[in-house]
């Protein structure tokens, strides 16, 4: 049934596009050269973000940091096999998914840090890319409340995600 949703998407825009009246072919290229303006606006940002999490994980410095934080984070109840996915989370998705297939490993799939880790990752996101996304796209400079705000309602999900996964 999936094979079947991407043509009958197609189909369906098309046959609108031909009811309306619209010029569909002339629409598909104006938001052709829209998306290369927004990859060509994008890349600054984007670079930027992934140049400095792929330096955070390669110097070392997120697994010495997750080390310095286990115990803190201990103490509110997070797993410290959990430390180094809640460090690496707001900053990049496909660490934060090799992080958790190493939990995986190490804990099994259905152990507490196990879960609790899938309910991260599930309901977290990638504050800094988002960021990097919206400062290409619009005017505004100035986000740094909006980045603590995102910050801090990451870690408040991130201590319910324990908490109710230690519960259940």
């Amino acid at each position: 049934m999936s094979v079947y949703i991407l043509p009958a998407f197609i189909l369906l825009n098309l046959v609108l596009g031909a009811i309306r009246r619209v010029p569909v072919f002339d629409a598909f290229i104006e938001g052709a050269k829209d998306a290369v303006r927004l990859a060509k606006d994008l890349f600054p940002y984007l670079a930027a973000v992934l140049i400095a999490v792929n330096l955070f994980k390669t110097s070392g410095l997120a697994a010495r940091l997750a080390e310095l934080l286990s115990p803190a984070f201990r103490f509110l109840g997070i797993p410290s096999e959990l430390t180094e996915l809640i460090l690496v989370r707001p900053m990049s998705g496909s660490g934060s998914i090799a992080l958790l297939e190493d939990v995986y490993r190490r804990c099994g799939a259905d152990s507490y840090p196990a879960r609790a880790a899938s309910v991260i990752v599930g309901s977290s996101e990638t504050v800094f890319y988002v960021a990097a996304v919206y400062a290409s796209r619009t005017k505004i400079r100035r986000y740094r409340g909006a980045l603590a705000i995102s910050l801090v309602a990451t870690g408040a999900g991130t201590l319910l995600s324990c908490l109710l996964c230690r519960l259940m």
